[in-house]
């Protein structure tokens, strides 16, 4: 499908705008020369807008479009305290004159710093489900959160729309579609063969929307999810199948198996959202050869994830890759600690 064709159908689809399109791509020269090779880019979705911005705004186009379109009055999410796209779907909720209303796992913090602080001052209504790490998988915890939320003087099947945890369903990941048509112009534009495209994967939604992306415009870009979370029970099958649901709105015969993707496991550190060691070195070389901040939670560990790649020769020297920066910078203020502890 060319490039016309998959934006055509993408403009079918009811659609809130409220994004700075399209990010810019910058080539990160001292970073590259720094590891030797590969020439890396990286694309600031950082930036496109709303709540300091991040990459859930792509999604949240699409899934408030259709809120709006259902004449919903209220958006209902889920997420950790700290989550990016509970903050993303607040800001885009006010921006648009939707009440917003988290449900997030664990227990009421005595302090609100990064995230959560933002959450509040928007005015969002917070309700937290305690959560204990290690007793249940997290989708287990989030089936239970769902549930609470349904059963909730704050919620009604009437005028409430409910955005699953990350925003990740096959309308929300359109928005990552959308994305990797963006990358594919921009490339083209720079007169650039791009090779892969690395972004860190925490539910796995922008993986799935950037891999059915690119399998509809029929490239050879690669995308390399590097696992930040651990969280996910099979996981890799629950990427394809997402992407699968997704290409399908707009190609109804294609399906996306595994080999369509890389996921790379063994930059967790200590567990999901816990910063780590290979994290924060990350951030700490993005910082001093680019002034680009990364987050401890998604980025960083991501972009720990683009860097051991590289320093194990995966890439060619001459490969062009593309790093998504998915926003989450105030993480670092929450966590600003545990990360100077790690320096």
């Amino acid at each position: 499908m060319d490039s016309k064709s998959l934006a055509d159908k993408l403009n079918e689809f009811p659609r809130a705008r409220f994004a700075y399109l399209p990010s810019n791509i910058e080539h990160m020269k001292n970073l590259s020369s720094a590891l030797g090779g590969p020439n890396i880019f990286i694309k600031r979705d950082d930036q496109i807008g709303l709540g300091i911005g991040g990459n859930k705004t792509r999604k949240l186009e699409f899934l408030l479009g259709d809120a709006i379109s259902q004449g919903k009055k209220k958006v209902v999410t889920f997420g950790g305290p700290q989550s990016n796209h509970a903050r993303q779907t607040v800001a885009a909720a006010r921006k648009l004159g939707l009440e917003p209303v988290l449900f997030l796992f664990g227990e009421e913090p005595q302090e609100y710093t990064g995230n959560l602080l933002l959450d509040r001052l928007m005015d969002a209504t917070i309700h937290f489900i305690p959560f204990e790490s290690g007793s249940k998988r997290l989708e287990d915890a989030v089936a239970d959160m769902k549930a609470e939320a349904l059963s909730s003087p704050d919620v009604s099947e009437e005028d409430s729309y409910i955005i699953p945890v990350g925003g990740e369903s096959p309308i929300g990941l359109l928005g990552y579609v959308g994305a990797a048509l963006e990358i594919q112009q921009q490339m083209e534009t720079k007169g650039l063969r791009l090779d892969y495209v690395v972004v860190a994967a925490g539910t796995g939604g922008t993986v799935a929307g950037l891999t059915a992306g690119f399998r509809l415009l029929g490239t050879n870009v690669k995308v390399i999810g590097i696992d930040v979370g651990a969280l996910w029970k099979d996981f890799e099958p629950s990427i394809a199948a997402s992407a699968t649901s997704t290409a399908q709105q707009i190609d109804p015969g294609m399906t996306i198996t595994r080999k369509d993707f890389i996921l790379v496991e063994g930059f967790v550190g200590d567990g999901y959202a816990i910063p780590s060691k290979e994290g924060v070195e990350a951030i700490r070389l993005l910082a001093r050869h680019e002034g680009i901040f990364l987050d401890p939670v998604y980025t960083g560990k991501g972009m720990a994830g683009l860097i051991g790649l590289a320093r194990k020769g995966f890439f060619k020297p001459s490969d062009n890759v593309l790093f998504v920066h998915t926003g989450g910078v105030p993480a670092l203020f929450a966590k600003g600690k545990e990360v100077l502890s790690l320096l």
